[in-house]
């Protein structure tokens, strides 16, 4: 049963033009997306500056007494929407709940760009991290060092985690694929995974938004037909699971992509990866990003960053 917050966001949902309809604007949508979070209320994180991590452009967050570690966060929106300035807000609470600084990369999405420009943005920033030799820097550890341009703080050998939620989870899961040993942690919130869209919770959970939808991300996001067999796109048809450093999977009860994510889980289980699924009762997809709506999002960001602080 939809808890009453939940409710009362599909209701708000109902008025808007779904994506699938041929009069939506997908330009306007960023644009009011952006407006919308700019009226948000941020904490204060003690840095927070744009850089350039091997041409793409990402925000680095550093709380106040920053744990060891580093999480790279990769957004969500279905690949077309958001960006780092709609999820400043969400970022800034994850680095000051979980004492660690954070990347937010701001990836390439389609249609202007598609499959395989965003994974391949999230490989360009981590092959960046561990290229930068000024990354052996521990000044920072102790504030006695401004950082000069675009030299990450983060000291060679700490762990690297990569978080994301959504369309965001899915490029997270890909990046640790696709570099296996590289990092430390994966944390991923209500992950987009099938391009099939063939788990039962598209019929029986599907509050938010319905397999149409989900079906116009994927058309948006795949470059070719082909696309949506690629692991690197469908990342449940991977054949290097079992290389997966421990992995958190989080679900929302009334969200089509409920099952997607818990199968990914079982499927973890399975390869002898150490994870942790659970699943948010009364939640729909998206939640996570709006503390103010919903009373689990606060506890979820303190869940993902408690799993991370575990496994420094």
């Amino acid at each position: 049963m939809l808890f009453p917050q939940a409710r009362r966001a599909v209701a708000a949902s109902a008025e808007q033009l779904p994506v699938t309809d041929p009069a939506y604007d997908i330009a306007a949508a960023r644009a009011e997306a952006r407006e919308t979070a700019s009226r948000q209320p941020r904490e204060d994180v003690h840095e927070v500056r744009d850089v350039d991590a091997g041409g793409v452009p990402c925000r680095f967050y550093r709380p106040e007494g920053t744990a060891p570690g580093l999480i790279v966060h990769l957004h969500g929106g279905g690949f077309v929407f958001n960006d780092i300035d709609v999820h400043d807000a969400a970022v800034r609470r994850l680095a000051n709940r979980s004492g660690m600084a954070v990347l937010s990369v701001d990836y390439r999405r389609p249609p202007e760009h598609r499959f395989p420009a965003a994974p391949d943005d999230v490989d360009t920033v981590l092959r960046w991290l561990a290229n930068n030799s000024p990354l052996a820097d521990q000044s920072w550890l102790t504030h006695r060092e401004e950082p000069r341009g675009d030299r990450m703080p983060v000291p060679e050998g700490l762990p690297v985690f990569v978080h994301g939620d959504s369309a965001g989870a899915n490029l997270a899961l890909v990046a640790a694929l696709r570099n296996p040993g590289r990092l430390s942690g994966v944390a991923l919130i209500y992950p987009f995974l099938d391009p099939t869209g063939s788990f039962d919770s598209y019929e029986t959970a599907a509050e938010g938004f319905d397999r149409g939808e989900a079906q116009w991300y994927w058309q948006q996001y795949a470059a070719t037909a082909a696309d949506l067999t690629n692991p690197d796109l469908a990342p449940l048809l991977a054949t290097n699971l079992d290389t997966l450093p421990p992995t958190l999977v989080v679900t929302a009860e009334h969200d089509p992509l409920r099952d997607e994510g818990e199968h990914l889980a079982h499927l973890l289980a399975e390869a002898g990866v150490s994870v942790v699924a659970s699943r948010q009762l009364g939640m729909l997809h998206g939640f996570w990003r709006h503390p103010d709506a919903f009373d689990a999002a606060e506890p979820l960001t303190r869940q993902v960053a408690g799993f991370l602080r575990m496994l420094v």
